[in-house]
């Protein structure tokens, strides 16, 4: 169940989103602002927020073609990774939750900001994170859990498309495991 217009799960803070770009003298100027809009999952348990994306790298500024192109990739809808690009992505995490276990190709830079949340890796280490924590993810598998009874935890994370990653021999590549095939998938 949504709490607000936006499709917001969780009571945390509204966020907003502005996006700059330069009028015809130069100068930087507002293109638009308006709150994250918010996409439920899992049984209302989990709810993400593509606040921006780029789909190729470096991006393309002239014109405001990356604006474009994510408002085009905003109506098509997107996997966890763009291809070839970034996505910046806003996740809340019901009290209590704990996501499936997944592995991304790319390169992820997740900040908390609200609340604490633990990192679980498949090799069994978990680590505790409270809002100001860093996670530099590089296609590692790994799961998300908000273990307090009572309060959302919330992150943010860049995501960024990467190389396929070769470790042992084997390829690395995306896997949304079982618990998270309602995801679309990023290839």
């Amino acid at each position: 169940m949504t709490s607000s217009s936006n499709g917001q799960l969780s009571s945390l803070s509204v966020q907003r989103r502005f996006i700059t770009t330069h009028n015809a003298e130069t100068k930087a100027i507002v293109h638009s602002a308006e709150d994250f809009q918010w996409q439920a999952y899992d049984g209302d348990k989990m709810g993400f927020s593509v606040v921006y994306s780029t789909s190729q790298s470096p991006p393309d500024l002239n014109g405001d073609a990356d604006i474009r192109s994510h408002e085009a990739l905003t109506k098509k809808g997107t996997g966890l990774v763009n291809p070839n690009g970034s996505v910046l992505r806003c996740v809340d995490f019901a009290p209590g939750y704990r996501c499936g276990m997944h592995r991304t190709q790319s390169l992820d830079y997740g900040i908390v900001l609200e609340g604490e949340i633990d990192m679980l890796l498949d090799s069994g280490e978990v680590h505790h994170m409270k809002a100001g924590d860093v996670a530099v993810q590089r296609a590692t598998n790994h799961q998300w859990l908000n273990r307090s009874d009572t309060k959302w935890a919330r992150m943010i994370f860049v995501l960024q498309d990467c190389q396929p990653l070769n470790v042992g021999g084997q390829t690395m590549s995306e896997d949304l495991g079982k618990d998270l095939a309602f995801l679309p998938s990023s290839r």
